[in-house]
């Protein structure tokens, strides 16, 4: 009897994890998965063919129909397109760009939501509009405006241009900030403020330690767009020695030919740094973006 009541409740426990299977399947969700495995599929469709175009000959670079598998693979790509050009030089100049970037937007930027989110002062919520307007207008329209201040106060032709203008002046760093900032409580400032703490020193003391995962998602953001300025970095630098690594890359093209194979090697090199910053701190992206909408 006793044997009888065990097989019949194992029968129903299997049949509910069953059940259970069942209903986390459901046609949406397959075609869900579907569409989002084709989309990766078309994203990582370019690196794929990128790396298959470093290791070729420049031959076999436009054959129809096209060749993914090298043949025979031509590792000393890699090395030529190292010694071609002066990368070593432009990897240092791309690195001393970001990294200053980073951490100049990070400073800015969080100062500029503590004051958006827990500062009052007449006019805080328009200016915020007419802040946060700005990312509407495309990058190409201040480009001219752009090269004149920098011709204007000598920045033509350095670094300085290239860093400075985005580390003071970035709306979406603001805004994400900002949206972080304001699900802080309010009694924690408050607290703060009776023991005796100015403005600065709660910003320095409690807020910046409790948005580290929005810094970090914005420390991510700028890293890739500082790294892969491309736009920028050919109307504002002239000099081969103070190239960024996309920079140097347009000079595989010449005037009538560019040799693909050696280009797309520097790239794939260049990828490099990109993919461990995101397989690292993927985490924190997710984290930071996502916490910015909790109250």
């Amino acid at each position: 009897m006793a044997n009888d009541v065990v097989g019949a409740v194992d029968k129903n426990v299997i049949l509910d994890k069953q059940t259970k299977v069942k209903k986390k399947i459901k046609p949406s969700q397959f075609i869900l998965h579907a569409v989002l495995t084709l989309g990766a599929i078309m994203m990582i469709f370019p690196f794929l063919w990128t790396l298959s175009s470093s290791l070729k000959d420049i031959s076999q670079t436009f054959l129809v129909p096209p060749k993914w598998i090298p043949d025979p693979f031509k590792w000393s790509n890699y090395m030529d397109s190292l010694t071609a050009m002066p990368f070593g030089r432009a990897y240092w100049n791309s690195f001393y760009i970001t990294g200053v970037s980073v951490l100049a937007t990070l400073l800015t930027a969080s100062m500029a939501a503590y004051a958006f989110a827990k500062i009052r002062f007449p006019g805080a919520n328009i200016l915020f509009i007419l802040f946060l307007s700005t990312m509407m207008i495309p990058r190409q329209v201040t480009m001219i405006p752009l090269y004149i201040i920098m011709t204007k106060i000598g920045w033509i032709d350095s670094h300085l241009s290239l860093i400075v203008p985005g580390a003071l002046f970035n709306a979406f760093a603001v805004f994400l900030l900002r949206q972080f900032i304001m699900g802080i409580p309010k009694e924690m400032e408050e607290a703060a403020f009776i023991d005796g703490a100015g403005s600065f020193k709660i910003y320095w003391r409690i807020i910046i330690p409790l948005i580290r995962p929005a810094l970090a998602a914005v420390g991510i953001f700028v890293f890739l767009g500082s790294w892969n300025n491309f736009l920028d970095t050919l109307i504002f630098l002239n000099t081969p020695e103070k190239f960024t690594v996309p920079l140097l890359l347009n000079t595989f093209k010449g005037l009538y030919i560019a040799d693909w194979p050696l280009m797309m090697a520097g790239t794939t090199i260049s990828v490099i740094p990109v993919l461990i910053i995101y397989i690292v701190a993927q985490k924190q992206i997710i984290e930071g973006v996502t916490l910015t909408g909790i109250k």
